[in-house]
């Protein structure tokens, strides 16, 4: 093959690393694709690592062992990430979000692209380490959210439902309590998982906490271990909702009815966005 200039390689070898988050791409990989020898690829990625650590890219590194090569973590600055929250939080507490009921719109910023990547880049990064196996979520406006933040932590997003579908195969059922003094149900094909796998639980919105104790319960039947719960969006507690460790984006306060619903960045975000300060 024609020999590859190197920033030629380098900027090849970045976009397949971004395409790629979280994934181990053995060094072997990108010698036999661009014709270099690995010292030559070494050098490339500490190239790579130090320009996304400049810029708050993200973060490139050498992974050891039999398995090992080079993996892509996207990861914004702290303050960053706040900084974008804050605009989130800002656009919500707009007078004319506010829905009948004690809710906000939120569909325009849960199908916008752009938003939803950044949201799903922040709720991944405490995730990195945890060994998440999937991302689960329930039907239906928290599939964007889910679905980015799986993408980031390069694992499959199954979606919990309401009623089975033919063509998932046999379900497991549970019925839970809404929060709301009601009981629903929810379901997952069996062949989803397999037992002893790791979840993270990611919503769109989390009032009561039914749907999201749902989840867990759902995944005590698959004998699945929770990593944790992420929301979009989640109703500020005086105590957690389970003893898991929980990461909302943005808290609020208010019910919507008799008090209007104030939106904030979540208290964590805010001391990851101080101490990086």
């Amino acid at each position: 093959m024609e020999k590859v200039k190197r920033g030629e390689r380098l900027v090849a070898m970045a976009r397949i690393l971004s395409q790629n988050p979280n994934r181990v791409i053995p060094y072997q990989v990108f010698c036999d694709r661009f014709g270099a020898a690995k010292s030559s690829v070494s050098e490339d990625i500490a190239m790579i690592e130090k320009v996304m650590r400049q810029f708050d890219l993200g973060q490139v590194a050498t992974v050891t062992g039999a398995a090992g090569g080079v993996r892509f973590r996207p990861m914004m600055g702290w303050g960053q990430a706040l900084q974008f929250i804050r605009g989130i939080a800002e656009a919500l507490n707009a007078p004319d979000r506010a829905l009948p009921g004690g809710y906000l719109y939120l569909s325009d910023l849960l199908s916008d692209p752009v938003l939803t990547r950044q949201m799903g880049s922040i709720l991944a990064r405490p995730s990195y380490d945890l060994n998440v196996d999937f991302v689960l979520t329930m039907e239906t406006k928290g599939i964007p959210v889910a679905m980015m933040t799986a993408e980031m932590l390069g694992v499959p997003l199954l979606i919990a439902r309401r009623s089975s579908k033919v063509y998932e195969g046999s379900a497991v059922f549970i019925s839970y309590p809404d929060g709301k003094g009601g009981i629903e149900t929810m379901s997952l094909a069996r062949r989803a998982v397999e037992q002893g796998q790791r979840a993270l639980i990611v919503d769109d919105f989390m009032r009561h906490g039914g749907t999201a104790l749902g989840m867990v319960t759902l995944m005590k039947e698959f004998n699945i271990e929770v990593a944790g719960l992420a929301f979009m969006l989640a109703q500020q507690r005086e105590s957690p909702l389970t003893d898991l460790p929980e990461w909302p984006l943005l808290t609020f306060t208010g019910d919507g009815i008799s008090e209007p619903m104030v939106v904030q960045p979540a208290d964590w975000l805010l001391q990851m966005g101080a101490n990086e300060g």
